[in-house]
């Protein structure tokens, strides 16, 4: 009989920041689930409130593991695992984490300081890596055409929403996580360089 070795794939744990971040949020949302939603509402999402409250800081970042149900949780990570996995073969996996903290402040913080209003989910990352992903095979110099139509088309449509739609969706954290993605795709160096492919070497 003819060894298999070699002709079945093995399973590989290929981006370890993004595989994380979503068992984290399945399991949130399994125990919120059991709670009737009072887990995610305490200790997951971002609520204006006292300095002097631990759970007010903690909401801060903590917001985009809690989600509002499953519908909600499996769209945001259906993004992040389509996304995540390339970008974090990218940036590597502390630079991602970076990344994905800084727009967890920004989604939290734009709602509460011009909103006062509360926030929970990972739309403000998945924005993040839908404008980051956008350049990541920037060249110095250049400003991808995809990047361009990406970000009119997706922070375009969330700045409409933001004035003449409110369904309760936070509008606002996912301009500020895109924001976030945009700064960061023009600013922040990959791992490896872009791809010289097409171009003569000498």
């Amino acid at each position: 009989m003819a060894s298999l070795k070699g002709v079945i794939p093995k399973i590989t744990f290929n981006a370890p920041v993004v595989l994380s971040f979503v068992l984290v949020c399945v399991v949130v949302q399994a125990v919120s689930t059991l709670t009737g939603g009072v887990s995610t509402q305490l200790f997951f999402t971002a609520w204006p409130g006292s300095l002097v409250n631990p759970l007010t800081w903690l909401g801060l970042v903590s917001h985009i593991f809690g989600h509002i149900g499953w519908d909600h949780l499996i769209g945001n990570m259906s993004y992040i695992l389509l996304l995540g996995p390339l970008l974090e073969e990218k940036y590597g996996s502390l630079k991602l984490m970076g990344i994905m903290l800084a727009s967890a402040l920004a989604c939290s913080l734009s709602n509460i300081l011009l909103l006062h209003a509360g926030v929970v989910g990972a739309s403000g990352i998945v924005f993040t890596f839908i404008l980051l992903s956008s350049v990541t095979s920037m060249r110095e110099g250049e400003i991808p055409l995809t990047f361009i139509l990406v970000a009119s088309l997706y922070i375009g449509q969330q700045v409409y929403g933001a004035i003449f739609i409110h369904d309760g969706v936070s509008y606002l954290g996912h301009i500020a996580g895109g924001v976030v993605g945009a700064i960061v795709g023009f600013i922040m160096p990959t791992k490896e360089p872009a791809s010289t492919s097409g171009y003569g070497m000498l």
